[in-house]
């Protein structure tokens, strides 16, 4: 599901809301979410799961084509865990 398709599947649900309105919660409540994993915070959705950054160290890779070392640097890469009763859900299917 995209960001559009999910916009639109709430605003149909909720034919009281106007479709601008639906967009801006949804744009507002993603932007919310980036800005705290900027910040370093933790976004904890109950029953849903838990964001968090992870800080990979420093490595030597190598480069794919030519097989020569290359250094990486080090870095913030967000995560996701998975709350129970999300996977209880999935795994229902």
């Amino acid at each position: 599901m995209t960001k559009s398709e999910l916009i639109q599947a709430l605003a149909q649900e909720n034919p009281h809301l106007y479709h601008r309105d639906v967009e801006r919660i949804v744009s507002t409540v993603f932007d919310e979410i980036t800005a705290a994993l900027a910040r370093g915070d933790r976004v904890e959705l109950r029953g849903f799961g838990a964001f968090s950054v992870k800080d990979r160290s420093a490595r030597t890779g190598r480069n794919p084509r030519t097989g020569a070392a290359v250094e990486v640097p080090r870095k913030h890469v967000p995560f996701f865990k998975s709350g129970k009763e999300l996977r209880e859900r999935v795994n229902q299917a």
